[in-house]
């Protein structure tokens, strides 16, 4: 969980409490931006959701001290203004705005907020060749972070010279991909703007989605070897900079990016599930209830979903109906477990079957296969293990168990396999590099 600080004193920028600060927006449900601002500043921080023929009269309300600005406010916002930040100038859109004496004065920390997600990264960009998906406000302060890093940057649009349709055979030679579109975001997720297939020389791809944590788009970059990065790290460096910029202070490059760095980590762990896959018999349920207890979090065990809505244990409905019309009820079920955050799942034996499952399994989750010796694997109640055997059943699945997993796990004991799964999850950073 979000270890938020225990006192004012712990928070780099304090004093401010009667400060108002909030995030306009059109659909603000699942924002985590009271979270992040918690951990940076002393100040009130509210959402609200205001529908486009009411963005003006906000605006010239005094509702608010300072203001973030998100999806689709971020342009529209503008002729509300009395100034802009040169960078905010340059970028044509802003994220972040606070009141003055001499009115609003708009900026834009998204770049600053991507420029750090290049530092983290480790990704050098000077004269590198970058395909940029989507031309929004997001994608504004991302062009400009990166042309003053001295990349070239080719926008693609959906209706433009260089779109969807021909980028691949355009940019086949790209060296990083970006995507500042919505396409893959949550409750979408499973959807990806561009297949990767006919790229050949990526070093990277960068999603500004961070809900779900790996999109289809990031997935799609894992199972090809390629370093895939998601927006928390952006989010979490953009209010870092918001800030600083509501309250006129700068906490100096080096504090700024540890605590940006801490706020995505802090982030992740939050959101973050655990999901065990393994053979039938192997301990998931136990093991996964055991991690759940030990990190206070809910847990999620798949094949008793399954059988409370449909009435009958898992063994008579692949006895009753057969064993593909007990996978697409799985599926169903696995689809609305991945799309949960912060707790612990424990999926079927066999769900790593269906390539349709990789995503809802993959895209929240720290997926561990959790292994034991076949010869102590139960059999009672599994039709499936009783019909093929064990050994057999293990060779066939194998594959599809390690190309599933981020981890291994051997259950020697439930604790001590719930122990190490618990080692490992506190262990994760969001740079791949850093795991």
């Amino acid at each position: 969980m979000i270890i938020l600080p225990s006192d004012a004193s712990s928070i780099p920028i304090s004093g401010k409490k009667d400060f108002r600060c909030a995030l306009i927006g059109e659909h603000l449900g699942h924002s985590d931006s009271p979270m992040l601002h918690a951990m940076i500043a002393d100040h009130s921080y509210e959402l609200c959701e205001v529908p486009p023929d009411r963005l003006g009269v906000f605006l010239q309300s005094d509702a608010f001290d300072a203001l973030n600005v998100t999806i689709p406010y971020k342009e529209a916002v503008l002729p509300y203004l009395s100034r802009l930040t040169d960078r905010a100038a340059q970028i044509g859109a802003v994220n972040c705005i606070k009141r003055t004496p001499e009115g609003l004065i708009g900026d834009n920390t998204d770049a600053s907020g991507f420029a750090e997600t290049l530092r983290r990264a480790r990704i050098a960009i000077k004269g590198k060749k970058v395909l940029l998906l989507g031309t929004g406000g997001a994608s504004r302060a991302v062009r400009w972070a990166l042309e003053r890093a001295g990349a070239s940057v080719f926008t693609v649009s959906r209706k433009g010279n260089l779109n969807y349709g021909n980028c691949t055979e355009l940019c086949e030679d790209a060296d990083l991909i970006v995507n500042a579109t919505p396409v893959g975001m949550y409750p979408n997720s499973g959807t990806s703007p561009l297949d990767l297939s006919g790229f050949h020389s990526l070093s990277a791809v960068i999603d500004l989605i961070y809900n779900p944590l790996r999109t289809a788009l990031l997935l799609d970059a894992e199972q090809r070897g390629i370093p895939a990065y998601n927006g928390a790290q952006m989010l979490a460096a953009q209010a870092v900079a918001a800030c600083e910029f509501f309250h006129g202070v700068s906490l100096g490059e080096e504090l700024s990016s540890r605590l940006s760095d801490r706020i995505c980590d802090c982030l992740t762990a939050e959101k973050k599930n655990i999901l065990l896959i393994g053979m039938p018999g192997c301990g998931k349920s136990t093991v996964g209830a055991l991690a759940a207890e030990r990190l206070n979090r809910a847990f999620y065990d798949a094949d008793v979903i399954l059988e409370n809505r449909v009435g009958m244990s898992c063994a008579e409905v692949i006895t009753r109906e057969g064993e593909e019309a007990f996978r697409k009820r799985e599926s169903e079920v696995l689809r609305e477990l991945g799309a949960k955050r912060g707790c612990v799942i424990a999926a079927g034996g066999g769900a790593v079957t269906r390539r349709e499952n990789l995503i809802p399994i993959r895209e929240n989750s720290l997926v561990c296969f959790l292994t034991r010796e076949t010869e102590a694997l139960a059999t009672d109640g599994r039709p499936l293990s009783q019909q093929r055997g064990t050994e057999a059943l293990y060779r066939e699945r194998l594959p599809f168990y390690h190309a599933f997993a981020d981890c291994t796990v051997a259950n020697n004991t439930p604790e001590s396999a719930a122990d190490k799964i618990c080692e490992v999850f506190r262990s994760l950073r969001w740079s791949s590099e850093e795991r």
